[in-house]
């Protein structure tokens, strides 16, 4: 990445991430998205993923995460996001010891994002300890006290419903999250293809939670409501040697309909497309990338970085077209390897609120 290596649920391996901590990690780094995978397991097509044991962890596979992003509002109308994310990393292959020799590391961000302030934490552990992990069945994942686990009644097809919870130094939350839709598989099938030279993941989402619960800033208890999204992804090469960073979105559209999108961009200028029309009925349609067009039209200055928090975003043959704003563009989450992450709202052809994540910049 350019001598600097932002990292996201997408790219926490392409860091040199916990390298004082876990031993000495060289360069493109701790998973190593863009490097060899030898000795990992690889995706490949044609894989059916199964349920509920592909909710819990891989850990044959270099690099994964849970992800779950909100899109809420109070009784007022005052728009706030979500953020709960949960990766494991794999830093060697081959047998999975137990206690302090085990070779899973895990990383964990929470955060709550207003138009006026965005609030975030972050957590480390090593695996084999307790400390952190994931259970398939009953599920549950967890880093120390930060959870999501399944409720009573929970059905796996679904992944619902679920609460989560997190909490930092100035915030916390509660939510619990539920829906009667059926996973969405995105890609071929939850085959997932990252560039024109076969890097893959294995990629699922929930993206029709309704979520209710409470927040908690300064010491102030807001009970809040709206729209979740939870991705799963798994690899253990997902990114190409010369992609940069990528822009991704995840979009509510006030139709009920859903929208993955993301571009990674490329080290001579062009970049490699791909999303999913999700109807509101949960069948979908796979973009390639000549379906779509994203376009910065805003940019925001963070220290030395110039990020796009406006985009205009194009699919002719959906007759989509709408442009996008960050709520706050000033959501940087300055965590041990930086990186953007908030909520947004468009409007255009269509309206609606998501999520963005930018890497790379």
């Amino acid at each position: 990445m350019s001598g600097r290596l932002n990292i996201s649920r997408r790219q926490f391996g392409a860091s040199v991430l916990l390298s004082g901590l876990f031993g000495n990690v060289h360069a493109q780094g701790f998973a190593g998205l863009g490097v060899d995978a030898s000795g990992f397991a690889q995706v490949t097509p044609g894989r059916t993923l199964v349920f509920p044991a592909d909710h819990g962890a891989h850990p044959e596979f270099r690099i994964e995460w849970w992800y779950v992003t909100a899109n809420l509002t109070d009784a007022a109308g005052t728009p706030y996001g979500v953020q709960w994310t949960l990766f494991r990393q794999a830093m060697r292959a081959g047998e999975q010891s137990t206690g302090w020799t085990n070779p899973q590391v895990w990383m964990a961000h929470a955060a709550i994002t207003r138009a006026d302030t965005h609030r975030f934490a972050e957590k480390f552990a090593r695996g084999g300890i307790g400390e952190a992990g994931v259970t398939a069945a009953p599920f549950r994942a967890w880093i120390d006290s930060w959870t999501m686990q399944g409720l009573e009644g929970m059905n796996d097809t679904r992944l619902a419903p679920l609460r989560i919870e997190a909490a930092g130094n100035d915030f916390s939350y509660s939510l619990q999250l539920d829906t009667t839709q059926k996973l969405v598989m995105q890609g071929d099938k939850g085959f997932s293809r990252k560039s024109d030279r076969g890097q893959a993941s294995y990629y699922f989402s929930q993206p029709f939670y309704k979520a209710a619960g409470r927040i908690v800033l300064d010491g102030k208890a807001v009970d809040v409501t709206g729209s979740a999204w939870l991705d799963r992804e798994w690899s253990s090469q997902p990114l190409a040697p010369d992609q940069t960073g990528w822009d991704w979105l995840a979009l509510h559209l006030n139709g009920g309909e859903k929208l993955m999108l993301f571009r990674l961009r490329q080290t001579d200028g062009t970049t490699f497309n791909s999303g999913n029309w999700i109807f509101a009925d949960g069948h979908t349609r796979l973009l390639a990338s000549s379906d779509v067009t994203l376009t910065p039209t805003k940019w925001t200055a963070i220290g030395t970085r110039k990020l796009p928090t406006g985009w205009r975003i194009a699919i002719p043959s959906l007759a989509f077209q709408i442009d996008g704003e960050a709520l706050n563009p000033r959501s940087w989450m300055a965590v041990s390897f930086p990186y953007w992450e908030g909520p947004v709202r468009f409007g255009g052809s269509h309206a609606g609120v998501g999520y963005l994540e930018m890497t790379g910049y």
